[in-house]
């Protein structure tokens, strides 16, 4: 006989901006956030028995992530996921567990004359912030992370004395342009309530700044013996500087950059140390992930 075995549903691609001004500087910040909501819960006869009265509209669920980005802070998106989650939870007893997603969009402010200006800002890249919180009575658990981050260097990497077959077409290098959009997220233990998320809430941010910033330095200045080596050294760092995290990871798609053979137009050298020109490639792509606990 067919069961249900998972069940969750809610709203998803919610776009919410929201400006704090500073009445006494005239400083103006913003924060633009796409918000998921998918809830749990004794709501199995929605889709078995076509019983609606177990439904908290997904329209009402809109609604409320707006309301409570207007009554609440929305930085840092952890404690905002936080609170947003708790409120499904203590509004309906049917509902045992808020899956909270938060993307912040990148607005960088805009410097005029040399100075920061209070209200103008723009977009200095993809990349975003995110937040997936699942919110359940006996507590909350939290991963955080960067993506879209796009980081390129034009040397300081290899890729060297890997298995050799029949198979093998690549050739081996002492020096290559490395690339990748950088995928990293950070695991939290488990905080028993939202008070305990609120305590010491700026631990986010400064776990944020941390693992942005040992991820570009360790691209920067490793010399590098593959992706896997790399990413590995960017683990044990932010498990070092984020204490309270439980498990890092990173997903690097290797975005190659190929040299171009122009020496069939006037024997014009492209290849080798004389390389200078080359083609980046969409794909296919190699993809390297890897996640590292605490023992």
């Amino acid at each position: 006989m067919p069961f249900l075995a998972t069940a969750r549903y809610g709203k998803d691609n919610v776009r919410v901006y929201k400006v704090h001004r500073d009445q006494e500087t005239g400083v103006q910040s913003v924060t633009e956030m796409t918000v998921c909501c998918l809830l749990e819960g004794a709501i199995e006869t929605s889709y078995t028995e076509a019983d609606n009265s177990v439904v908290v509209a997904t329209d009402s669920i809109k609604n409320t992530i707006y309301i409570k980005a207007k009554e609440n802070p929305v930085n840092p998106p952890e404690l905002y996921a936080s609170i947003l989650g708790q409120h499904f939870l203590d509004k309906y007893a049917h509902i045992s567990v808020a899956n909270i997603k938060v993307t912040v969009h990148r607005w960088t402010r805009m410097t005029v004359d040399g100075a920061p200006h209070p209200h103008s800002f723009y977009r200095d890249g993809e990349e975003k912030r995110i937040v997936e919180a699942a919110i359940r009575r006996d507590g909350i658990t939290i991963k955080s992370g960067i993506a879209d981050l796009t980081v390129l260097k034009s040397t300081g990497s290899a890729f060297h004395g890997f298995v050799r077959d029949e198979y093998t077409s690549l050739p081996e290098t002492w020096d290559r342009i490395l690339s990748t959009d950088v995928d990293c997220s950070w695991t939290w233990k488990v905080f028993p309530t939202l008070a305990a998320v609120q305590e010491g809430v700026e631990r986010f941010d400064k776990a944020w700044e941390s693992a942005r910033q040992i991820t570009m330095k360790t691209f920067a200045i490793d010399e590098s013996a593959s992706v896997q080596n790399t990413m590995y050294k960017m683990c044990e760092q932010i498990l070092d500087a984020v204490p309270e995290s439980q498990l890092i990871g990173y997903s690097l798609p290797n975005k190659h950059y190929f040299e171009i053979d122009l020496s069939w137009h006037k024997g014009l050298k492209n290849t080798g140390k004389d390389a200078e020109v080359y083609a980046p490639q969409s794909g296919p792509n190699g993809l390297i992930k890897c996640e590292v606990a605490r023992s």
